[in-house]
């Protein structure tokens, strides 16, 4: 009995193992919203990590969070730091391209609970009396991201945290 169970054992780690191996080496996460606001409007909100404290959605799930702001006030060379709960980490970003007002790139450092580097993107493209906000975050995917990525999609893990913030910066935008 126990040699069976030792062979299912080793049989279902060896597919977990050759699934995440299937896996890309890389991921993206992008989500989309449309705001009623020129991109003159919103661009300063997302260009100064300041402003951050009002519509990132992780912003909410620690109010203990500690921030720490280096570089430049806005736009390129500004970081932010952060040290906070089980649900935040601790981190740090800085702006890395700010061209007004269509682009924003983040390089995004992680440290906890896992090391991670990776690049977010805003980008912002008028339609009307109404601007296309498109928030996307890609890495690369290590090994370990991969077995973690056989249970559980991080497309629906960040993705509904995009849409959440994006649905804070329509409220901010469109006020």
């Amino acid at each position: 009995m126990f040699k069976i169970i030792a062979i299912a054992a080793v049989a279902l780690i060896a597919a977990v193992l050759v699934l995440a191996a299937s896996k890309s080496d890389t991921f993206r996460v992008q989500r989309s919203a449309t705001i009623k606001a020129p991109p003159e409007k919103i661009f300063p909100i997302i260009n100064d990590l300041h402003k951050w404290v009002w519509w990132s959605p992780w912003e909410k799930m620690d109010l203990d969070m500690k921030r720490t702001y280096s570089g430049a006030q806005q736009g390129t060379g500004a970081a932010y730091a952060w040290d906070g709960n089980k649900d935040v980490g601790q981190g740090r970003m800085e702006i890395v391209e700010s061209t007004p007002p269509a682009k924003i790139v983040i390089k995004l450092d992680f440290v906890k609970p896992f090391e991670a580097h990776n690049v977010a993107e805003f980008t912002l493209e008028p339609k009307g009396d109404s601007t296309t906000v498109t928030w996307a975050m890609r890495g690369a995917n290590t090994f370990m991201g991969k077995v973690i990525h056989v249970f559980m999609s991080m497309d629906s893990m960040i993705g509904t945290q995009f849409e959440s913030g994006l649905a804070n910066l329509r409220t901010m935008a469109e006020a």
